[in-house]
């Protein structure tokens, strides 16, 4: 039973050192992020990074990467529909306590 507990700790151990080393950091820190899309259309998404307080530039490009890598990931595009602005435009970027968000739709040409 020993042996089973340490073998266990010593994998969680090991997955945590490989998220680590895939993680972003804008200006010096790091920002965990999410995305949820609509279930009716996945194209349309949120993408939101926590810990927005360490910086609000680095949260912001946190965001933005995290919509990219989604659209990027899901449809093979890194272009993005912004909502809210006029075509052509940045996102505008939403902040809820600790949070900082986009709302967007990937674009996928025929």
């Amino acid at each position: 039973m020993k042996h089973a507990v340490m073998i266990t700790l010593a994998v969680l151990m090991l997955g945590a050192c490989t998220e680590r080393s895939e993680r972003v950091y804008f200006e010096g820190n790091y920002y965990p992020p999410k995305t949820r899309a609509e279930k009716d259309d996945r194209r349309n998404f949120t993408a939101s990074v926590r810990r927005a307080a360490r910086g609000i530039d680095g949260a912001q490009q946190a965001a933005l990467h995290e919509a990219t890598r989604y659209c990027l990931e899901s449809f093979g595009t890194s272009e993005i529909e912004w909502s809210g602005v006029a075509e052509g435009q940045g996102p505008i970027y939403g902040r809820s306590g600790d949070t900082v968000s986009v709302t967007g739709r990937c674009i996928i040409w025929s």
